[in-house]
C-alpha cells in the first residue's frame, strides 16, 4: 500500500540517518504542530531524522486542522473504530518513510500526542516488527481488552517500551487515564514507564520533553553527546 499521508521533516544534524523518530499529532493540529520537537532534539539525537505527517482528514470541529479520525462521543466503540481506520494508511506512511532512509523497524521511535498517542500505542504495538520505543504524551490506550492482538516483537522477541507522559491537570483526558493505561500494558507484559507533569493541563511541558528525549535516547541506544548534555 503506498502512503497517501505527508508533512514536515527535519533532516538528521548530521546528514545520514540512523534513527527515524515520527511524531503523530493531536486531534484539530497538523504535523506542523509537533515537528518543532525534532528541532529541539537534533543536539541529543544528530543522527535521527524527524518526520511529522498531517493527518489524513478534515478535522470536524477545526476545519483548519486534521484528525486521524473522528471524536464525536469520545465513546470507547469510535475510539477502536478509529484506531482500526487509520493504522492502514500510518504503517504505510512508516514502511514508506523507513525505505527512504534505509533502516529498519528497530531505528524507528513513534511519539504521539493526545489522539495521535491513541493511534502510537494502537498501530506501534500491532507492526509486523515492533519499533524499538513509544511515547505518548497525554493520551490513552484505546481498546486495552483487544492486547491479545498487540504481537509486535522486537528481533529479540520483546514487546516495545512505552512512556507515557501526562499532566495532572489535565482537562481533557484526565490523568486517570494514564494510570489506566500503564496498569493495562502492565498486565500485557508490555513494558510501560510513566511520568508525571504536576501542574500541566492537556499538553507538553519542559520536563516532559526532557523524559521523552532521554527515552528515545535510551531505546534507540544513542549516546547523547556531551555539548548536548552542556546545554540542557
Amino acid at each position: 500500500m503506498a502512503s497517501t499521508l505527508d508533512g514536515p521533516r527535519v533532516a538528521p544534524k548530521n546528514r545520514i540517518a540512523k534513527q527515524l523518530i515520527v511524531f503523530l499529532h493531536g486531534y484539530g493540529a497538523d504535523g506542523d504542530d509537533l515537528i518543532t520537537i525534532g528541532k529541539q532534539w537534533q543536539n541529543m539525537m544528530p543522527d535521527a531524522a524527524f518526520a511529522s505527517p498531517h493527518a489524513p482528514e478534515v478535522c470536524a470541529q477545526a476545519p483548519v486542522g486534521r484528525q486521524w479520525f473522528p471524536l464525536e462521543t469520545f465513546e470507547p466503540e469510535e475510539q477502536w473504530a478509529g484506531v482500526n481506520k487509520a493504522a492502514p494508511a500510518l504503517n504505510a506512511y512508516l514502511d514508506s518513510e523507513l525505505q527512504r532512509y534505509g533502516l529498519d523497524e528497530s531505528r524507528l521511535f513513534l511519539v504521539g500526542f493526545s489522539q495521535g498517542t491513541m493511534l502510537a500505542l494502537h498501530t506501534g504495538l500491532r507492526r509486523a516488527k515492533a519499533p524499538a520505543g513509544i511515547l505518548g504524551f497525554s493520551g490513552l490506550l484505546v481498546g486495552p481488552e483487544f492486547l491479545s492482538d498487540a504481537r509486535a516483537k522486537s528481533g529479540a522477541g520483546r514487546p516495545p517500551p512505552v512512556l507515557l507522559v501526562h499532566g495532572n491537570k489535565d482537562e481533557l483526558i484526565p490523568v486517570e487515564a494514564l494510570f489506566m493505561s500503564a496498569e493495562e500494558l502492565a498486565k500485557a507484559n508490555v513494558p510501560c514507564e510513566w511520568h508525571l507533569s504536576n501542574g500541566l493541563g492537556h499538553g507538553i511541558d519542559a520536563g516532559g520533553l526532557t523524559h521523552g528525549g532521554l527515552f528515545a535516547c535510551k531505546c534507540l541506544k544513542v549516546d547523547i553527546p556531551k555539548e548536548a548534555w552542556m546545554r540542557r
